[in-house]
């Protein structure tokens, strides 16, 4: 008995994910990184203090060796603090992978703004909104004055005051 045709409800779309999945998966492999989800997540991995001081740069293999070596691109004034660190580091990457895949980490110091066509940025400070202006606080609040619900109200005031306040720059 043959089995009916199946019909695609996609209509020849794809998901953007599975078109770039064999892209990425062969540039992180390139580097190294047979784990993509370390570039992707390295703040979630590594927490926000480290991940604000240094980026994950290359992984490379050994000859038979157990375990491999991670390099870290960090400035040269937190090298220190994150050569501190390395125990934690270590830990919280070995735990992305499920196994103890990193036996080392390489601290590399560069400038500021990094090296390799400038793509190393290093966030320092945490960026601090402006306060509000209080004309355009007042805007937003009668544009959004005749909503019943408090959640949706707030929502449409951020929202309102957030255009109000680009359209002025």
């Amino acid at each position: 008995m043959k089995q009916p045709r199946r019909h695609s409800t996609t209509r020849g779309f794809s998901r953007a994910a599975t078109l770039m999945q064999t892209r990425i998966r062969t540039a992180t492999e390139g580097r190294g990184f047979a784990e993509s989800r370390l570039l992707t997540h390295w703040a979630e991995i590594v927490g926000e203090q480290i991940a604000g001081i240094a980026r994950p740069v290359k992984i490379s293999y050994g000859r038979g060796a157990l375990g491999a070596t991670l390099t870290v691109l960090t400035t040269g004034s937190n090298a220190p603090m994150l050569e501190m660190q390395k125990p934690q580091l270590l830990e919280r990457v070995n735990a992305c992978y499920g196994y103890r895949a990193i036996s080392r980490i390489h601290i590399t110091q560069t400038a500021p703004t990094g090296f390799a066509d400038g793509r190393a940025q290093f966030d320092h400070a945490p960026k601090v909104a402006p306060e509000p202006d209080p004309a355009v606080q007042a805007q937003a609040k009668a544009a959004a004055a005749g909503v019943g619900d408090d959640n949706l109200r707030a929502a449409l005031e951020a929202l309102t005051a957030n255009f109000l306040t680009k359209q002025k720059t």
